[in-house]
Protein backbone atom coordinates (compact mmCIF):
# COMPACT_ATOMS: atom_id res chain seq x y z
CA UNK A 1 0.00 0.00 0.00
CA UNK A 2 2.93 2.14 0.88
CA UNK A 3 3.92 2.34 -2.86
CA UNK A 4 0.32 2.92 -3.57
CA UNK A 5 0.05 5.83 -1.62
CA UNK A 6 3.62 7.09 -3.33
CA UNK A 7 1.54 6.30 -7.10
CA UNK A 8 -1.69 8.50 -5.91
CA UNK A 9 0.72 10.92 -4.86
CA UNK A 10 2.86 11.34 -7.63
CA UNK A 11 -0.68 11.75 -9.78
CA UNK A 12 -0.63 14.09 -12.43
CA UNK A 13 -3.62 12.31 -14.73
CA UNK A 14 -5.73 15.17 -15.10
CA UNK A 15 -3.26 18.12 -14.45
CA UNK A 16 -4.42 20.48 -17.42
CA UNK A 17 -8.17 20.22 -15.96
CA UNK A 18 -7.13 21.41 -12.32
CA UNK A 19 -6.95 25.61 -11.97
CA UNK A 20 -4.57 24.90 -9.17
CA UNK A 21 -2.52 21.75 -10.38
CA UNK A 22 -2.43 18.37 -8.89
CA UNK A 23 -2.42 17.70 -4.98
CA UNK A 24 -4.02 14.33 -4.66
CA UNK A 25 -5.87 14.36 -1.16
CA UNK A 26 -6.15 11.26 0.27
CA UNK A 27 -5.69 8.76 3.77
CA UNK A 28 -5.35 5.00 4.47
CA UNK A 29 -3.44 2.22 5.52
CA UNK A 30 -4.58 -1.67 5.42
CA UNK A 31 -5.94 -1.24 9.04
CA UNK A 32 -8.59 1.06 8.24
CA UNK A 33 -11.50 0.47 10.12
CA UNK A 34 -14.15 3.43 8.61
CA UNK A 35 -13.89 4.84 5.08
CA UNK A 36 -14.90 7.62 4.28
CA UNK A 37 -15.32 7.79 0.14
CA UNK A 38 -16.57 12.40 -0.32
CA UNK A 39 -16.37 14.24 -3.27
CA UNK A 40 -13.11 15.91 -3.60
CA UNK A 41 -11.05 18.33 -1.90
CA UNK A 42 -12.07 21.91 -1.38
CA UNK A 43 -9.79 24.92 -1.54
CA UNK A 44 -8.88 24.99 1.62
CA UNK A 45 -7.90 21.09 1.88
CA UNK A 46 -5.80 21.79 -1.24
CA UNK A 47 -3.68 24.44 0.45
CA UNK A 48 -3.51 21.95 3.28
CA UNK A 49 -2.98 18.90 2.14
CA UNK A 50 -5.18 17.64 4.87
CA UNK A 51 -8.47 16.03 4.16
CA UNK A 52 -11.57 17.59 6.01
CA UNK A 53 -9.18 20.12 6.81
CA UNK A 54 -12.09 22.98 6.92
CA UNK A 55 -16.00 23.42 8.02
CA UNK A 56 -17.22 20.45 6.64
CA UNK A 57 -15.05 18.44 8.08
CA UNK A 58 -15.59 19.99 11.65
CA UNK A 59 -19.39 18.99 10.78
CA UNK A 60 -18.49 15.20 9.98
CA UNK A 61 -16.43 14.66 12.93
CA UNK A 62 -19.35 16.01 14.92
CA UNK A 63 -21.54 13.20 13.18
CA UNK A 64 -18.97 10.45 13.34
CA UNK A 65 -18.62 11.99 17.42
CA UNK A 66 -14.54 11.86 17.17
CA UNK A 67 -11.77 14.18 17.58
CA UNK A 68 -9.24 15.34 15.05
CA UNK A 69 -6.64 12.99 16.41
CA UNK A 70 -8.95 9.70 16.10
CA UNK A 71 -9.78 11.22 12.66
CA UNK A 72 -6.65 11.74 11.17
CA UNK A 73 -5.19 8.73 12.25
CA UNK A 74 -5.21 6.28 8.94
CA UNK A 75 -5.21 3.30 11.33
CA UNK A 76 -8.63 3.96 12.58
CA UNK A 77 -9.99 6.39 9.60
CA UNK A 78 -9.33 5.90 6.06
CA UNK A 79 -10.53 8.63 3.25
CA UNK A 80 -10.71 8.46 -0.41
CA UNK A 81 -12.37 11.03 -2.01
CA UNK A 82 -14.05 10.55 -5.77
CA UNK A 83 -11.89 12.98 -6.80
CA UNK A 84 -8.53 13.36 -4.99
CA UNK A 85 -7.59 16.78 -5.81
CA UNK A 86 -9.63 20.15 -5.87
CA UNK A 87 -11.06 20.56 -9.24
CA UNK A 88 -12.06 24.02 -9.10
CA UNK A 89 -14.75 26.37 -8.35
CA UNK A 90 -17.68 27.09 -10.33
CA UNK A 91 -20.14 29.98 -9.76
CA UNK A 92 -22.57 28.03 -6.71
CA UNK A 93 -19.42 26.18 -5.29
CA UNK A 94 -16.62 23.64 -6.19
CA UNK A 95 -16.98 21.63 -9.82
CA UNK A 96 -17.46 18.13 -9.68
CA UNK A 97 -14.98 15.46 -8.95
CA UNK A 98 -12.62 14.56 -11.80
CA UNK A 99 -13.96 11.42 -13.66
CA UNK A 100 -11.12 9.71 -14.41
CA UNK A 101 -9.97 9.60 -10.44
CA UNK A 102 -11.92 6.59 -9.11
CA UNK A 103 -11.71 4.83 -12.00
CA UNK A 104 -7.77 4.94 -12.03
CA UNK A 105 -7.18 4.36 -8.11
CA UNK A 106 -10.69 3.75 -6.12
CA UNK A 107 -10.24 -0.74 -6.82
CA UNK A 108 -6.77 -0.56 -6.39
CA UNK A 109 -6.77 1.43 -2.66
CA UNK A 110 -10.11 -1.02 -1.83
CA UNK A 111 -7.97 -3.73 -2.54
CA UNK A 112 -5.50 -2.83 0.52
CA UNK A 113 -8.85 -2.61 3.16
CA UNK A 114 -9.88 -5.46 4.40
CA UNK A 115 -10.66 -4.36 7.61
CA UNK A 116 -13.64 -1.44 6.90
CA UNK A 117 -16.35 -2.28 9.23
CA UNK A 118 -18.20 0.60 8.15
CA UNK A 119 -18.03 3.14 4.65
CA UNK A 120 -19.99 6.58 4.77
CA UNK A 121 -20.52 7.51 1.20
CA UNK A 122 -20.60 11.32 1.18
CA UNK A 123 -22.46 13.73 -0.72
CA UNK A 124 -24.03 12.71 -4.30
CA UNK A 125 -21.13 11.81 -6.14
CA UNK A 126 -20.07 8.91 -4.28
CA UNK A 127 -23.57 7.81 -3.31
CA UNK A 128 -24.48 7.69 -7.55
CA UNK A 129 -20.73 6.21 -7.76
CA UNK A 130 -21.23 2.74 -4.93
CA UNK A 131 -25.16 2.93 -4.80
CA UNK A 132 -26.05 0.94 -8.14
CA UNK A 133 -28.57 0.30 -9.12
CA UNK A 134 -29.83 3.38 -6.75
CA UNK A 135 -33.67 2.92 -5.98
CA UNK A 136 -34.35 5.83 -4.79
CA UNK A 137 -34.37 9.39 -7.14
CA UNK A 138 -32.91 11.88 -4.52
CA UNK A 139 -30.16 11.86 -2.26
CA UNK A 140 -32.69 12.78 0.44
CA UNK A 141 -35.01 9.61 -0.01
CA UNK A 142 -31.57 7.45 -0.57
CA UNK A 143 -30.46 9.13 2.65
CA UNK A 144 -33.72 8.28 4.07
CA UNK A 145 -33.47 5.02 3.36
CA UNK A 146 -29.58 4.62 5.15
CA UNK A 147 -30.30 1.34 6.74
CA UNK A 148 -31.19 -0.38 3.11
CA UNK A 149 -26.98 -0.18 2.27
CA UNK A 150 -25.35 -1.01 5.29
CA UNK A 151 -22.14 -1.50 5.90
CA UNK A 152 -22.75 1.98 3.54
CA UNK A 153 -23.86 4.60 5.20
CA UNK A 154 -25.35 6.92 2.34
CA UNK A 155 -24.69 10.85 4.00
CA UNK A 156 -25.72 14.27 2.96
CA UNK A 157 -22.57 16.62 2.76
CA UNK A 158 -21.52 18.44 5.59
CA UNK A 159 -21.34 21.69 3.66
CA UNK A 160 -21.79 24.64 5.44
CA UNK A 161 -24.06 25.34 2.01
CA UNK A 162 -26.84 22.57 3.64
CA UNK A 163 -28.14 24.36 6.54
CA UNK A 164 -31.64 24.55 4.27
CA UNK A 165 -31.47 20.69 3.61
CA UNK A 166 -30.84 20.23 7.59
CA UNK A 167 -33.35 22.16 8.45
CA UNK A 168 -35.89 20.77 6.14
CA UNK A 169 -34.62 17.10 7.16
CA UNK A 170 -34.02 17.34 11.34
CA UNK A 171 -34.62 12.99 11.08
CA UNK A 172 -31.11 13.33 10.15
CA UNK A 173 -29.08 14.78 13.41
CA UNK A 174 -32.25 12.41 15.24
CA UNK A 175 -31.93 8.82 13.58
CA UNK A 176 -28.64 8.98 11.39
CA UNK A 177 -25.78 10.66 13.52
CA UNK A 178 -26.80 8.76 16.38
CA UNK A 179 -26.65 5.51 15.08
CA UNK A 180 -23.92 6.60 12.84
CA UNK A 181 -21.80 7.52 16.19
CA UNK A 182 -22.46 4.43 18.30
CA UNK A 183 -21.37 2.49 15.33
CA UNK A 184 -18.31 4.77 15.46
CA UNK A 185 -17.90 3.89 18.83
CA UNK A 186 -18.52 0.32 18.57
CA UNK A 187 -15.89 0.09 16.09
CA UNK A 188 -12.97 1.80 17.96
CA UNK A 189 -13.91 0.09 20.86
CA UNK A 190 -12.62 -3.03 19.30
CA UNK A 191 -9.51 -0.91 18.44
CA UNK A 192 -8.27 -0.23 22.06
Amino acid sequence: METLLKDIAACTLCATHLPAGPRPVVQASPKSKILIIGQAPGRRVHASGIPFDDPSGDRLRQWLGIDRATFYNPELVGIMPMGFCYPGSSKSGDLPPRPECAPTWHNKLLGHLQQVEITLLVGKYALDHYLKPKPYPTLTETVRHWEEYLPYLPLVHPSPRNVAWHKKNPWFETEVVPHLQARVKKILQKTD
